[in-house]
C-alpha cells in the first residue's frame, strides 16, 4: 500500500511518462516543489515496491504495476475534480481534489464515479440540482 506522499510521486512519474520519453528526478522535484534528495528517497521506496525502475542519476521507468497504479491515480484525481465541478464546489478544485484523493476508499470513489455518470446521463436531474444550489446560495 502506498502512502499519500508516494502516491503523489507515482502519479507525477506517470503523468510525465505520458508526454516525455524520459523522466528524471529533477522533473519530479520541480513539479512537486520538493528537494532532489526527497525525490530520490521516494523513488527508492517505489522501486522497492516494484512500481518503477530506477538507477541513481538515471531515468525513471514504470513497471506494468506502476503504469496500472499511475493510471488509476490520475483517473481518480480527474474524477474528483469532475465531481467537485459537478456539485458546484466553490473552491480551488485541483487543490481540493488533491486533498481528498488520498483519504477516500475505493468504495467511495466508485460511488462518486456512479454519481458523476448518473448526472451526465440525466441532465434534467443535474439541472434540478444546479437550480437548487443556485437558489440556496441566494439565501446566504
Amino acid at each position: 500500500m502506498l502512502s499519500p506522499s508516494l502516491e503523489d510521486y507515482l502519479e507525477e512519474v506517470y503523468r510525465f511518462s505520458l508526454v516525455h520519453q524520459t523522466v528524471r528526478v529533477t522533473d519530479i522535484s520541480n513539479k512537486l516543489h520538493v528537494s532532489l534528495p526527497s525525490v530520490t528517497k521516494a523513488l527508492g521506496k517505489l522501486k522497492a515496491q516494484e512500481y518503477i525502475t530506477y538507477q541513481r542519476y538515471g531515468e525513471i521507468g514504470l513497471t506494468d504495476r506502476g503504469r496500472e497504479m499511475g493510471g488509476y491515480l490520475v483517473e481518480r484525481n480527474q474524477l474528483l475534480q469532475e465531481f467537485l465541478a459537478l456539485i458546484c464546489a466553490d473552491c480551488d478544485i485541483a487543490a481540493e481534489a488533491e486533498a481528498m484523493e488520498h483519504y477516500l476508499s475505493k468504495a467511495t470513489i466508485n460511488s462518486i464515479q456512479s454519481l458523476v455518470k448518473f448526472m451526465k446521463n440525466n441532465p434534467e436531474w443535474y439541472q434540478t440540482f444546479v437550480d437548487y444550489i443556485r437558489q440556496r446560495l441566494k439565501g446566504c
